[in-house]
């Protein structure tokens, strides 16, 4: 049973094709581009990136945070599609052990889509020599029989970034 079970069964499928907004403002980055192979060989489910122009990181869907580190560089959230999503902020930013970032939300809160999640200083990441690329990994993409990334070269809030359909 998933925690958007509330939903009557014909309300979830009609939320497909199911769409993701970035999570960040900037540059996409392509899985392939990303500078960590986990990633950028699609180890953790296939993502997509984007190089963030500020340290607003937001939900790319209406859904439940599952899982926030306690380092607050990373989230998981789960989507009424039943769409499972981390969303990593840096590359090995774990290091930095939560300098810089901030919680915007906790586990266990029902989210919107654009809501912001989490601050992030980036000159703190960039400081400290690590990538700031904020990824959006699709964690269960075998319950899905598409998806989709966006091919435009940049994203603001509220653009779509991945499209997933069953």
């Amino acid at each position: 049973m998933g925690i958007f079970d509330f939903l009557k069964k014909e309300d979830k499928e009609d939320v497909f094709p199911a769409k993701l907004q970035a999570t960040a403002q900037g540059k996409i980055v392509k899985m392939a581009d990303i500078p960590d192979p986990v990633f950028a060989e699609g180890i953790v489910g296939p993502c997509i990136g984007i190089e963030p122009e500020n340290g607003t990181i937001v939900a790319p869907c209406d859904g439940k945070i599952l899982q926030l580190s306690d380092t607050k560089h990373a989230f998981g959230i789960e989507g009424i599609s039943g769409a499972q999503i981390l969303v990593h902020i840096g590359i090995d930013t774990v290091s930095m052990k939560g300098e810089g970032f901030t919680a915007k939300a906790q586990v266990g809160d029902t989210v919107k889509a654009g809501q912001p999640i989490i601050e992030v200083d980036l000159d703190k990441v960039k400081e400290a020599g690590h990538p700031t690329v904020v990824i959006t990994v699709l964690s269960n993409p075998a319950e899905f029989k598409s998806v989709r990334f966006s091919e435009a070269q940049s994203v603001s809030y509220g653009d779509e970034l991945v499209s997933i359909d069953k």
